[in-house]
């Protein structure tokens, strides 16, 4: 018996993708390896880098010709000063001599140019920035996607897929501000850092008095961080389940309905909008506390600056223009503290949302494929063998018992049992939706576990019930998007399985665009379109789980006959629930709790008056009378 590598038996925590995750701020292996993404735009991130350099040290240059050059140079007549004029003075004096104009025109010309180059440097930064974070993520968004895509069936049977979709959006969307915010923070300490510095030049006294503040407002941004913590994690997780309540509300919009939930389902929703509400108003209530405390201290700052600059300016020992820079100078030098509490919120969320996505990232649940897969054939005769196969979803629930039967070439078999026999099952199996390794199927001989899944679907078409339209048109809907299937073999396929009459009688044909899930279309056309979708593909098998219910009689009369079109000359699996289908199919085969209970003609079975025969009864009894 070959079995895939690792078994459908083992354990896997699911209940991660519900976990509260920690979010630490700046955790530096999720920062690493988020940059691993930007790796490929790190010549776009670099040069982001150092024009925010550039742009903090002309932004430092502002206050500093405004203060000491324009103030203490200009209007003080102050020649002689310990406060470094970085070299804005004897520029000043050359701009003069140059145009021959007044000293403090020639001061307003260099403030002016100087703030048009730091427009243009911080502009040319910001766009930088945003065009390396968003090439970066978007990479990392379509390799989330195609790996969530490939994930198996049984991963999406036990992991909800809103939440499953606030990984793909909202916590990528997260890590933008995270990114955006970090270049934001670098902008802010660099003058926090040349500020200082001209400070202490200045001042040592009052540059250490205002230092002070930084102890306490970094108290405070802790204690803030600590107490929002637990907040923005509620805050996340009530947004997953909202995502998560209204996909499945909406996904079952008619059910809700029909059943006229519409007034309960309001009432969950509104339940966790309501606490999501509380969350996210607690957070803010915080937020603006921090924010009115962080103002008050740079009011306090100010304070004390005038009142101790104002004495040393009166003793000789300051000049007023080194006071007004230290007016100046104070929002840089308690800015970045600020701008780190402003982004805690962000940082938290954005932390938060790295973990969940690399969390499914390294999700490495999937369908096991052979090391070396066996080519197939271009054409296969369809033949499909089951051989003692045992199978269950989960370790503790069996479904299959020792399942074992052939179906021949070009064969129509016709299944049917009660609900929860194992019918759906069997079908996810032949097409390796589910790994198993207990038995085997065969395919002309060919063991399903040595064929790679790409070729093994390519040869299998499968109509169920729930036939899914994609965004787009009727031909790309039929076509899904194999390059082999051209529009003259697409209209080809429509004709043969009656659908290109409908079609035609649409205002666009075959380029019409198909709402949400087909809505444009009645369910007779629809599965018209899913046969002609087959048909267009060619498989060698055909699965069908046959849904003909609430489709008018000449409706059914046009699948009837496109289904004779699409089983000719195939291997068909017929998940029957019609007479008229179980009396065409070549043999009927009959499941009862997983088991292999009949298997004969239609004739056969009814003669053997077993379970075929009470089946028939009960289900087909008014079908037969009304014939």
């Amino acid at each position: 018996m070959s079995a895939p590598a690792g078994s459908t038996t083992s354990r896997r925590d699911y209940s991660m993708f519900d976990a509260e995750l920690s979010g630490a701020v700046l955790n530096m292996r999720l920062l690493r390896r988020l940059l691993g993404w930007m790796r490929p735009y790190r010549i776009t991130f670099g040069t982001s880098a150092v024009l925010v350099l550039l742009a903090s040290f002309l932004q430092v240059l502002l206050p500093v010709i405004l203060s000491i050059v324009v103030i203490d140079h200009i209007l003080m007549g102050t020649t002689r000063s310990v406060t470094p004029d970085l070299g804005m003075v004897d520029a000043t004096e050359w701009i003069t001599g140059m145009l021959g104009v007044h000293p403090l025109v020639a001061a307003c010309v260099l403030y002016g140019l100087i703030y048009l180059v730091f427009a243009v440097v911080s502009h040319a930064h910001r766009m930088t920035l945003v065009s390396s974070v968003i090439n970066g993520l978007r990479d990392l968004r379509q390799d989330l996607f195609n790996h969530l895509e490939t994930r198996p069936s049984s991963f999406y049977d036990r992991v909800a897929v809103g939440r499953v979709m606030t990984r793909v959006t909202n916590d990528v969307e997260a890590l933008y501000e995270l990114l955006r915010g970090i270049g934001t923070l670098i902008g802010e300490f660099v003058p926090f850092f040349v500020a200082l510095a001209i400070m202490l030049a200045v001042d040592v006294g009052l540059t250490l008095l205002l230092l002070l503040a930084l102890p306490l407002m970094g108290f405070v941004t802790y204690f803030f961080r600590q107490a929002t913590r637990q907040l923005f994690r509620l805050v996340r997780l009530t947004v997953s389940t909202l995502n998560q309540n209204m996909q499945e509300n909406l996904s079952g919009l008619a059910v809700v309905q029909l059943s006229d939930r519409q007034r309960h389902n309001l009432g969950r929703y509104t339940e966790i909008n309501r606490e999501n509400r509380s969350y996210e108003l607690r957070s803010a209530r915080i937020e603006t506390l921090y924010g009115a405390f962080t103002d008050s201290m740079a009011h306090l700052s100010l304070g004390v600056i005038i009142w101790y600059g104002g004495g040393d300016v009166v003793q000789n020992t300051m000049t007023l223009g080194g006071v007004i820079l230290f007016t100046r100078f104070i929002d840089m030098l308690l800015q970045p503290i600020v701008a780190l509490g402003e982004q805690t919120n962000v940082l938290f969320r954005a932390m938060a949302s790295g973990e969940r996505i690399f969390q499914a990232l390294d999700w490495d649940e999937k369908i096991h494929e052979p090391p070396s897969p066996v080519k197939l054939p271009e054409r296969l005769h369809g033949e499909v063998r089951f051989e003692h196969l045992n199978f269950g979803y989960d370790e503790d629930v069996q479904i299959l018992h020792d399942v074992t039967f052939t179906i021949r070439p070009g064969e129509k078999l016709a299944i049917v049992g009660p609900t929860g026999s194992g019918k759906s099952t069997l079908i996810r199996l032949l097409g390796r939706f589910y790994d198993f390794d207990d038995g085997q199927i065969f395919l002309d001989g060919i063991d399903l576990n040595r064929i790679h899944t790409h070729d093994l679907r390519r040869r299998i078409g499968v109509v169920l019930q729930d036939f899914h339209i994609f965004s787009g048109t009727i031909y790309d809907n039929i076509a899904l998007g194999n390059p082999a299937i051209t529009r003259e073999k697409a209209e080809q396929a429509a004709r043969r399985v009656n659908a290109h009459g409908f079609i035609s009688a649409l205002t666009l044909g075959y380029d019409t665009e198909l709402s949400e899930r087909g809505q444009n279309l009645s369910q007779g056309q629809r599965q018209l379109l899913a046969f002609a979708r087959v048909l267009a593909a060619d498989p060698e098998i055909l699965v069908l789980d046959e849904a003909t219910a609430s489709i008018d009689t000449e409706t059914e009369l046009l699948i009837q006959d496109a289904l004779r079109q699409l089983t000719r000359g195939r291997t068909s699996i017929l998940i029957a629930h019609r007479l008229q289908t179980i009396q065409e199919a070549n043999r009927v085969l009959v499941l009862h709790d997983g088991r292999v209970e009949e298997l004969g003609t239609h004739e056969e079975l009814l003669a053997a008056r077993g379970l075929y025969y009470t089946l028939h009864s009960l289900q087909f009894q008014n079908s037969v009378s009304a014939s």
